[in-house]
């Protein structure tokens, strides 16, 4: 049988995740909505969490500014003059 970390499903609160993106409340709403970001799951009738293992991986996969320059200067350079 396998062993399951225990934090592979820790839910975490809005308190939490606002430490960990620094976006609003209601620009994390709209990124779940347009499927950008980790849902949240409901708790209770007026608490929701988020699985910190998907918020994480979330932020890895987002690239760095050097990676957005490098792709910027890169797409620039392959544009017709």
């Amino acid at each position: 049988m396998p062993i399951i970390d225990d934090n592979h499903f820790r839910i975490i609160d809005k308190k939490e995740l606002r430490k960990l993106v620094p976006y609003s409340l209601q620009h994390i709403a709209r990124m779940e909505k347009a499927g950008q970001f980790p849902q949240r799951i409901q708790l209770g009738p007026n608490r929701v969490g988020w699985y910190e293992h998907e918020v994480l991986a979330w932020m890895r996969d987002r690239p760095r500014a050097a990676e957005l320059k490098s792709r910027a200067s890169l797409s620039l350079s392959a544009s017709p003059a």
